[in-house]
């Protein structure tokens, strides 16, 4: 995509940390954005920090383990913008426990939203999406590759939105929808009730997702990275 401007973009898990972070880069661009959360106010508050102007942000209440509400948010967001463009699924979850101690619940919980959400959001707007050719991107996590103590859950989710995306990638290249998965590693976010501080300085920073999204966009339509990792430069006992 060389010209990002008017084009429209649909970021899940968009109220705060990365979701946010992206909002805000591809709007520095030109792009109309809507961004989705389960709480509207959330979302709301997130669209006024992303833009003043209400004809280029558009704030959704969605919960996108459940396929019939994504369908709802894509509705509203052609509604408003007449297009889909760009489609986020960044909405995410982590419980952390021995998989002896970790409940039902939440073992649904992160299936739903990590990896059902994925599907979910672009069964909704994988048809629109044809119309644009455009492009579809899932932020998963070095998790999805890298498994670890008390992440039974996590990393179910997050190998499973790995492979999702990779055999969606094939589905979809015949109808040039471009597919990426990006795999994080350690970010400054609320995740895991983690509360972003002067010590996060050597982690990833949300907006640092964003600029490499922006960069993938602006990539020659031949090339596709299809599954990025990316990590820390430094750790945090170097700084």
């Amino acid at each position: 995509m060389k010209d990002l401007k008017e084009k429209v973009a649909y970021i899940t898990g968009g109220s705060k940390g990365i979701g946010l972070g992206i909002a805000k880069k591809l709007a520095e661009q030109g792009v109309k954005v809507a961004v989705s959360g389960r709480t509207y106010k959330d979302v709301d508050a997130a669209a006024k920090e992303i833009s003043a102007d209400d004809n280029s942000v558009l704030a959704v209440e969605s919960d996108v383990s459940k396929c019939e509400n994504e369908k709802a948010a894509v509705a509203k967001i052609i509604e408003k913008f007449g297009r889909l463009d760009i489609v986020i699924a960044n909405a995410g979850v982590g419980n952390f426990a021995p998989v002896d101690e970790l409940t039902e619940e939440q073992w649904h919980q992160m299936i739903d939203t990590n990896l059902s959400g994925v599907f979910h959001t672009l069964k909704a707007s994988v048809e629109e999406l044809k119309k644009t050719k455009g492009y579809y991107i899932t932020i998963a996590s070095l998790a999805g590759t890298n498994f670890f103590e008390k992440g039974a859950g996590y990393n179910a989710s997050k190998f499973g939105v790995v492979g999702f995306t990779q055999a969606a990638m094939l589905d979809l290249r015949p109808y040039d929808i471009k597919v990426t998965t990006i795999m994080p590693g350690s970010v400054s976010t609320h995740f895991n009730h983690h509360t972003p501080s002067e010590d996060d300085t050597w982690k990833i920073q949300p907006e640092d997702i964003g600029q490499m999204i922006v960069d993938l966009l602006h990539m020659h339509p031949r090339t596709l990275p299809s599954k990025i990792e990316v990590r820390p430069a430094q750790t945090k006992s170097k700084q």
